[in-house]
């Protein structure tokens, strides 16, 4: 007879195993996308520049650029624009788990990090309730899980001002962070949608943004052993989104089968 410890090592060992071959299985497709994405956005870059060069030689041809041209000289810089943070976010999603240590993060000194990068507006009150101070991740997975999530509540709130509120917390065998805004919620029929990569619930000339922050929380998660779930505040505004990552060893033995299936230099 099998004990409860023999049955449980057996369905981690399993699900161990699962994720190991999940990974092996995306690294072709994870080592494409890295590649493209680095070569395309060299590219890219050049491409966002020239308008502007053309734009300068003509004025010091002495030639007076017409408004319509102007226009539209501002439009390709802010679409190649747009094409370089795609090719951003494609590298990061592309990363997750990838030529990093698995170590102790302090999550407030990771929030002060990512406050300086990301501009929240100042009519947001930002709240930490950082319950569980520390957590054992790779410190890029971290900062991008975190950039993602204060980032999209920032974007998709519908006023001006709102609170933000960042938590942490000790579950036993598991560490919960989750990022809380005001803002409108998302509709049920998109809880899953939100989280496939590139897709966006409003159009990008409304919105800044690429639509692989929150793919990119998922797949940070699911590498870990961890899950994210969206929640909606009964009777209130707001979004929930809870990340819920496996404690100490689980991630050792994790980090070992990403390392090890994923290995292309960043």
């Amino acid at each position: 007879m099998r004990t409860g410890m023999d049955i449980s090592t057996e369905k981690n060992g399993s699900a161990r195993a699962g994720r190991a071959e999940s990974a092996s299985g995306q690294k072709p497709l994870e080592d494409f996308i890295y590649l493209i994405s680095h070569d395309l956005r060299n590219s890219v870059r050049a491409l966002t520049e020239l308008p502007l060069w053309i734009k300068e030689d003509l004025e010091k041809s002495g030639v007076q650029v017409p408004g319509p041209v102007d226009e539209h000289i501002a439009m390709m810089t802010q679409q190649t624009r747009r094409i370089d943070r795609m090719m951003i976010d494609l590298l990061i999603y592309s990363r997750v788990g990838r030529m990093q240590e698995v170590e102790q993060v302090a999550l407030d000194g990771a929030l002060d990090a990512v406050l300086s990068d990301v501009r929240v507006p100042s009519g947001f009150t930002l709240e930490r309730r950082l319950d569980c101070p520390q957590i054992e991740i790779g410190n890029r997975d971290i900062m991008t899980l975190l950039t993602a999530l204060v980032s999209n509540a920032v974007k998709h709130c519908d006023h001006d001002g709102g609170k933000i509120t960042v938590g942490s917390r000790d579950l036993g065998d598991s560490i919960e962070i989750s990022v809380t805004d005001e803002g409108p919620g998302i509709p049920v029929k998109f809880r899953e949608t939100v989280f496939e990569p590139m897709k966006t619930l409003r159009p990008r000339d409304e919105v800044e943004g690429s639509g692989m922050g929150l793919a990119s929380v998922r797949k940070i998660a699911e590498f870990y052993g961890g899950e994210v779930d969206l929640q909606f505040l009964q009777g209130e505004r707001g979004t929930a989104i809870r990340v819920t990552l496996p404690k100490n060893g689980t991630l050792h033995s994790l980090h070992s089968e990403g390392a090890a299936s994923m290995s292309l230099s960043a």
